[in-house]
């Protein structure tokens, strides 16, 4: 099987009965709406952050921090591949041209199972911040949500991008609010961001370990995580070449800037440590303002999670039509996942993501975390592997957004990735591998010894040059 760490022959090769290619129909601040809906940045704030504050207390900002220094490098690396191969299919794309096609095959998995845990994760928020006017079990407003936002991603891309943009200014307005309230309701100063402090049981104090703090950066990348969505929009960005990378890194840093201001204004406002690693920021804005104000926060958040359900329904619809388009399973359903609707959109795809997502929100919330934060950061690794080989060869000399402080940068991420993957539960090391070994039997048993005629990954024509 050594052949499978080579570049992909014919890669650049399209198949005779591919299906046409998707519409270029957004530029880069459609691109960019639709790329920070993703990240979801307020509902990212009010639903996986809280369970940060538990484990990290006042070191939570720290850890986010540090998370969104290191996707600065991961955003080169994207940037870099994202024009060197703007394909649908995203990191496994990228991968399957420059590190092989069983790397590729991997990384696909690992995308999946991100694309498929992420959103009823964000979903299952909503029940908690629409407390205020009705009262609903998680799992099933969760559903809700995730087969609403199925309904949305059948819809032309250009009418979600302006559906998305709208909600994403209510929930910025949200962040802000936070910071606001939070800043002026500051009850320890700058330095207790650095002073390492959770609460324990019994109402006593514990530190913050700095393996603690390597061990959350897995949940930290994934805070930020959904800047990759440019890439996975790449084939419908109009000049990809130049959009792409604007896109990934400005959405980066907004994003950034989005989450953390509002979580150094909590951990400075909460009254104490305990309210602080109860995480319970509706209760906080409550009594920074009055009901009021933190009904309206609440609804504010409610409505970017289906803004954030919406847009990852778009995004992972888009990888599965990718992957059937190379050929990635037999070929009544690669047929089936390959059809476009009315509005262009993959519409058997939409419905392949967003029904089971229905489904995951029933699952364990912890496990669900566990296996989305391995997921990330072993997919991170591959992707900064494959930016290693993107300068050698032919692609060399292929026009493509080029990253500074090459190959030093990707080297780096490497070493920080295995690092922060060593750290991680056991339990949820175990899941992701186990399902990393049935994809690698599929590899061996169907896709390599049909390797003429499955996983062709592709290019669309135009963007050969």
């Amino acid at each position: 099987m050594t052949d499978t760490l080579t570049p992909v022959e014919g890669a650049d090769v399209k198949a005779p009965d591919s299906p046409h290619k998707l519409k270029r129909s957004i530029g880069v601040v459609g691109g960019t709406l639709l790329t920070l809906s993703c990240v979801t940045p307020a509902s990212t704030l009010f639903v996986v952050v809280p369970d940060l504050f538990g484990s990290l207390g006042t070191a939570t900002a720290l850890t986010i921090a540090i998370g969104s220094l290191l996707c600065i490098a991961v955003a080169f690396c994207y940037s870099e591949l994202g024009t060197l191969i703007p394909s649908a299919g995203g990191e496994y794309a990228m991968v399957s041209t420059l590190a092989g096609r069983l790397a590729g095959w991997l990384v696909f998995v690992l995308s999946l199972l991100v694309v498929m845990i992420v959103p009823p994760v964000i979903a299952m928020g909503t029940a908690d911040y629409l407390a205020p006017i009705a009262d609903l079990d998680p799992s099933m407003a969760g559903a809700a949500v995730m087969l609403l936002a199925t309904l949305a991603g059948l819809l032309d891309l250009r009418a979600n991008a302006w559906i998305t943009g709208i909600f994403l200014v209510l929930e910025v307005i949200a962040a802000a609010v936070v910071a606001v309230l939070g800043f002026a309701h500051a009850e320890r100063g700058p330095g207790s961001l650095l002073s390492m402090e959770v609460a324990g049981t019994d109402g006593r104090t514990d530190t913050v370990t700095a393996l603690l703090i390597v061990s959350g950066l897995a949940i930290a990348l994934f805070v930020t995580q959904g800047f990759s969505t440019a890439v996975y929009l790449s084939e419908e960005l109009e000049n990809p070449r130049r959009n792409v990378a604007r896109t990934v890194l400005a959405t980066l840093g907004i994003s950034a800037a989005i989450i953390l201001v509002p979580v150094v204004a909590i951990t400075l406002g909460a009254s104490n440590l305990e309210e602080l690693t109860g995480g319970d920021i509706g209760t906080m804005v409550t009594a920074w303002s009055n009901s009021a104000v933190g009904t309206f926060i609440s609804l504010c958040v409610a409505l970017a999670i289906v803004n954030a359900g919406i847009v990852m329904v778009i995004q992972n619809s888009r990888v599965l039509f990718a992957s059937a388009r190379d050929k990635a399973w037999p070929e009544p359903v690669n047929n089936v996942l390959t059809k476009l609707g009315r509005f262009g959109s993959p519409w058997v795809a939409t419905l392949a993501v967003g029904v089971p997502g229905a489904a995951l929100c029933f699952v364990n919330l912890d496990t669900l975390y566990g296996v989305t934060g391995v997921s990330v950061t072993g997919m991170y690794l591959l992707v900064a592997i494959a930016a290693l080989a993107a300068r050698r060869a032919a692609h060399k000399h292929t026009p493509a957004w080029r990253m500074p402080l090459w190959p030093a940068m990707p080297l780096l991420l490497i070493v920080v990735l295995v690092y922060i993957l060593s750290q991680q539960e056991t339990e949820y090391l175990l899941w992701t591998g186990g399902i990393t070994a049935v994809a690698t039997l599929y590899w061996a048993l169907y896709l390599r010894p049909r390797r003429e005629t499955r996983w062709l990954v592709s290019i669309p024509e135009d963007e050969r040059t």
